[in-house]
């Protein structure tokens, strides 16, 4: 996307939960926590991928993408499907994506990426201010 920007892929942290989980310093109940919202996101809301869960290994995971943003409004902290965000990021000066990777069989979950976008322009607030102040 055009206009993606200051993007953190958490890879590496994905790498070392999934050998944390190998090497038995951490139980399958410690990475596989998913929030029953999650889930449910997931299960409603989410994008199917071919990628395979690390830890059952019988399920492909989904992505559940979440966008915030002070200019979003009522949109902040929902739900997107990927095709939005490009007409989202030509309204909007700047939001943040993530994408949480998620197993609706044994609940692993996993921020996989983050990253904003946006036109980089700040929000014109120029006809809200023209519509409060009274004309005399």
């Amino acid at each position: 996307m055009w206009s993606r920007r200051s993007v953190v892929d958490y890879g590496l942290a994905k790498r070392a939960a999934v050998r944390s989980l190998r090497s038995g310093r951490v139980s399958t109940a410690d990475v596989c926590d998913a929030h029953p919202y999650l889930l449910r996101a997931a299960r409603y809301h989410g994008e199917p991928t071919d990628r395979i869960c690390p830890v059952c290994e019988k399920r492909n995971v989904t992505n559940v993408t979440y966008v915030y943003g002070d200019q979003l409004g009522k949109a902040t902290g929902r739900v997107k499907a990927s095709s939005e965000l490009a007409a989202m990021a030509r309204e909007y000066g700047e939001f943040r994506v993530y994408v949480v990777e998620v197993c609706q069989g044994c609940s692993w979950n996993h921020l996989t990426v983050s990253y904003i976008l946006g036109t980089g322009e700040p929000p014109d607030h120029t006809d809200s201010a023209r519509r409060r102040v009274p004309e005399r």
